[in-house]
This record gives C-alpha cells, sequence and structure tokens, in this order.
C-alpha cells in the first residue's frame, strides 16, 4: 500500500493551492501565524487536556467546560447545550449579516451580492473512543477548531475589520456513536451558515481521503417456536432465516463495486439449542461512496433481507435509524486550494485527491453537512510514520504527542487561513459555490431516505 501510495503521488503531482494574491492579504495572514504562535500554550494545553480524560459520545461534560474556559478567558461567552444536545458548544465572532442575508444567499436567491460574504463555520469534535481514548486524535482536532476561531478572535481585536463576516464555532459531540450532526443540522446548527470547516487527524496530511455514506438498520426475523427434537416441523426458525441472509450478503459480495461495504452481525440468535428460535435479529451497516450507489445497495441488501425470510417461512421487519446516518463527504475544491496554500506556509505538502487507496476508507457524519453546504475535511498528519490506523493505540498516543502538537498549531493556522481566505475574496467564495453547484448542490438530506 505504502509503495501505491508513493507511485500515485509521484503520477499525481502537487495537490492544486490558492495561489498568490487570491484570497486574504499576505499581510493579514503572517499576522494570523503570529497569534496562533502566541496561542500556542493554551492550545496544546487543551488537547492535552482532552486526551488525558477522554470521554465517549455525549458524555463529553469535561471537554464542554474545557473549550467553555478557554473561550471566556479570551472573553468570548459561549452558549451552552445548544440544539437540544447537551454536550455542544457555540460561539460566534464577526458582524452577522444585515437581516440574515450574505451575498451566498443573495447569489441563491437570483439577486445581487451584498457587501457582507456571509458566515462560515468552524466544526469541533471532541469524544473518545471507549476503552481506548483519543485513537482518532479528537483531542488535536478540537484544538484545530478552537485555536483557529480564537487566532480569528484576536486578530479582528487587534486589527479591527479584520473579519468582513461572521465566524462560528460549534461543537459536534458524538461523531464516533452516533450521527450528531445530522440531529444537529436537522434542529438548526447550519441556519445562516454559508460553508463549514474541520480537520481530521490521521497518518499522512491529505487534503481529500474517501468517506463513505452509510445506512445502519436492524433486522428482526420472526419465526415460530417448536421443540428442537420432537416436533422441528412444526416450528419456522428465525435463527435460519438470519443465517440465509447473511450467506446472501457474503454471495452479493461478488456483484457490489469495490469501494462498498456490507458488514453485518447476530445481536441475537435464540435462546436454547432445543427449541427452534422465534426470534433472531441482525445489526447491519451498509456503506457506499456515493449518494446514488449507496441507495441502490441498500435497496439490493433489504431484497436479501426479505428474501431470507420468504426462503424460511419467516416475518421480517426491517428497521433503519431515524435519522439519515453518514452521507458521503464531498470536500470542496477552492476551500481545498486555500487549506492546501496554508499547510505549505507551515512546510507540510497534503496528497491531492486520488492518491491514497481508497480501500481504507471509513465514514463520518460531516459527510451531512457538506451535502448542505461547501465544506471540507482535510487530514493532517499526527503521527511519526504513515502505517499507524486510526482507532488503534498507536493512533491514541500520537494524539498527545509532539507531532500531535504540532498538527494542533499547523491545522489551527491551517483552518484560520481558510476562513480569512473565504471571508476576504468573493472570487474565493464564487468559486467554492460553483464547484458544490457542480458536484450536485445542496441535497436534503433529512429525507433522502424518503424520496
Amino acid at each position: 500500500m505504502a509503495a501505491e501510495t508513493e507511485a500515485r503521488r509521484l503520477a499525481a503531482g502537487p495537490a492544486p493551492a490558492l495561489a498568490d494574491g487570491a484570497g486574504a492579504p499576505a499581510a493579514l495572514r503572517s499576522v494570523l501565524a503570529d497569534i496562533v504562535a502566541r496561542l500556542a500554550p493554551e492550545l496544546l494545553s487543551l488537547s492535552h487536556d482532552l486526551h488525558a480524560h477522554p470521554e465517549v459520545g455525549h458524555e463529553e461534560h469535561h471537554a464542554m467546560a474545557a473549550v467553555a474556559g478557554l473561550l471566556r478567558a479570551h472573553g468570548i461567552e459561549p452558549e451552552l447545550g445548544v440544539f437540544g444536545m447537551e454536550t455542544a458548544l457555540r460561539a460566534s465572532i464577526g458582524p452577522v449579516a444585515p437581516a440574515g442575508i450574505s451575498d451566498g444567499a443573495a447569489s441563491a436567491m437570483g439577486g445581487t451580492a451584498s457587501s457582507h460574504p456571509g458566515t462560515i463555520a468552524i466544526l469541533a469534535e471532541y469524544d473518545a473512543l471507549p476503552g481506548i481514548g483519543h485513537a482518532c486524535g479528537h483531542n488535536v482536532m478540537c484544538a484545530n477548531s478552537v485555536g483557529a476561531f480564537l487566532a480569528l478572535a484576536a486578530l479582528e481585536a487587534e486589527r479591527p475589520g479584520s473579519l468582513p463576516g461572521a465566524v462560528v464555532l460549534t461543537t459536534t459531540p458524538a461523531e464516533e456513536c452516533s450521527t450528531a450532526k445530522e440531529a444537529l443540522a436537522q434542529a438548526g446548527m447550519l441556519n445562516g451558515i454559508d460553508a463549514a470547516i474541520q480537520t481530521h487527524s490521521y497518518a499522512a496530511d491529505v487534503t481529500h481521503q474517501t468517506w463513505l455514506g452509510q445506512r445502519r438498520m436492524r433486522v428482526t426475523y420472526h419465526g415460530i417456536p417448536a421443540h428442537a427434537s420432537s416436533q422441528p416441523f412444526m416450528g419456522r426458525n428465525a435463527l435460519d432465516a438470519a443465517t440465509l441472509a447473511l450467506t446472501g450478503i457474503g454471495l452479493l459480495r461478488q456483484q457490489i463495486l469495490p469501494m462498498d461495504r456490507i458488514h453485518a452481525v447476530v445481536t441475537h440468535g435464540g435462546d436454547a439449542a432445543n427449541i427452534i428460535p422465534e426470534r433472531a435479529e441482525l445489526n447491519a451497516f451498509i456503506r457506499s461512496k456515493d449518494l446514488t450507489t449507496l441507495r441502490d445497495l441498500v435497496a439490493r441488501v433489504e431484497d436479501v433481507f426479505r428474501g431470507a425470510a420468504l426462503m424460511t417461512g419467516t416475518g421480517v421487519e426491517i428497521t433503519p435509524d431515524p435519522h439519515p446516518n453518514e452521507m458521503p463527504v464531498r470536500d470542496n475544491a477552492a476551500l481545498l486550494a486555500s487549506w492546501v496554500r496554508a499547510q505549505r506556509e507551515r512546510g507540510r505538502e497534503p496528497l491531492p485527491a486520488g492518491v491514497l487507496p481508497e480501500t481504507i476508507a471509513a465514514g463520518t457524519d460531516f459527510g451531512n453537512v457538506s451535502q448542505r453546504v461547501p465544506g471540507i475535511h482535510p487530514l493532517i498528519k499526527i503521527t511519526t510514520g504513515g502505517d499507524v490506523a486510526l482507532h488503534t493505540p498507536a493512533m491514541a498516543e500520537a494524539a498527545g504527542s509532539p507531532t500531535g502538537d504540532a498538527a494542533c498549531l499547523d491545522g489551527a493556522y491551517g483552518l484560520a487561513s481558510v476562513a480569512l481566505d473565504w471571508l476576504h475574496d468573493a472570487e474565493v467564495r464564487e468559486a467554492a459555490r460553483a464547484d458544490f453547484e457542480a458536484t450536485g448542490g445542496a441535497v436534503d438530506v433529512a429525507s433522502f431516505w424518503d424520496e
């Protein structure tokens, strides 16, 4: 895999970057870099604090308090428990658009652009994994986002007028165990937001890596119990249906796309070996890299589940999660170009899209955000080598190491620089909007599975 990645890197060449003279003035970005350097002790302290106090999804009380305390230390009062989620936090800086109209909103409505550039959101995750801690590097990602927000606030304080538009910091709990960003979006998190950005910790610097969309569901088979020895012919075996469903999925894998993924486990298979199982239950995940292929694959898998019931004379209930699960991530080309320029200024060289093999793809609920507004979710290297996988003890160790600290500061500057470029340059915003429309435009994620 390492050899394949290097060959692709040489063939692809460098990732596209924002040109000199585009985006925010170079002098302003230089001041921004100095501010990040001044903030470094506080940002690293935040990262280390979260790393030392890992909390699973929806229990991030220490993390939220730590972020809130740091914001208050800089004169920013956050809102806590926003959008109906107890461990979600929100804060904002910069002027809001008059009457809620930005140049992006005006353009979308067919009108002329206003002088207000709109609002860009910086999202922050801070949940950990059970038993293994911050093995996904969310402590570094949180410090990236909070650091970018504080750096922009300090820039505006030192040089009034540096932020022509608004910047919102929103923490998004429970990425590891739920699709919390979808629930937050449906509750209004993205109302008035024109673009959204955040990083992801990784073992390489990458502009865009494939993030698969996902559909989760519970499948329950209902049979008829009977004595397994004296009258098995009187029963209808729900476990047989579940077994046939797993077999059908295994056979289906030969006819699915290379990046599709289907995985399922039996969560209930009966109560005693001498009773024909009356009930069996599966927990299934179905993943694909595009919205259209995801919808198609889910329909095919559901047919397998129903077919297993038909073959065994059992009933079946297919119960999807109540919210749409992770959507595929759509990284915005214009915003990525800004990110690449900023990371080169920090001595990093992010890999362009298509260099890393797609076989290592996973999922994230940032995809649900990126289907609604232009956004980016670039990966930033926190390890010393490229052979460290997410969700492993080695990645957890890296998240609290000096390489993790370097990524903390480089990511903070990178996100702040992207936000500044977007706020200052109408051409950057227009390019971001054009790329977003060209790749499908806004998707009604909330009703995606009802169509």
